[in-house]
């Protein structure tokens, strides 16, 4: 199992969206969720090129409190499961 945080959402939508946006950021744009929206898909896409199936989950929640531990309340965003196309 992997488990990926993205630790500069923030920093990659004020790239996308400008300064302009930026206010936006956290009132109206997710930056987290988008984020990983668009990696998700990059995800699928390159699981689907080496056969690899898989369930890739967006969820809210899930804190590292250090190297040794993973707080889990979780609530999910996002989920899609990955197939093989044939």
């Amino acid at each position: 199992m992997l488990i990926i945080e993205v630790t500069n959402a923030r920093e990659v939508m004020r790239k996308r969206i400008g300064r302009l946006g930026d206010r936006l950021i956290g009132k109206v744009v997710d930056a987290e969720a988008q984020v990983e929206k668009a990696l998700i898909q990059e995800m699928e896409t390159a699981f689907q090129e080496f056969g690899i199936e898989a369930r890739i989950l967006s969820v809210q929640g899930p804190q590292l409190s250090d190297e040794r531990h993973l707080e889990m309340p979780l609530q999910v965003r996002e989920k899609r499961d990955v197939h093989l196309k044939e």
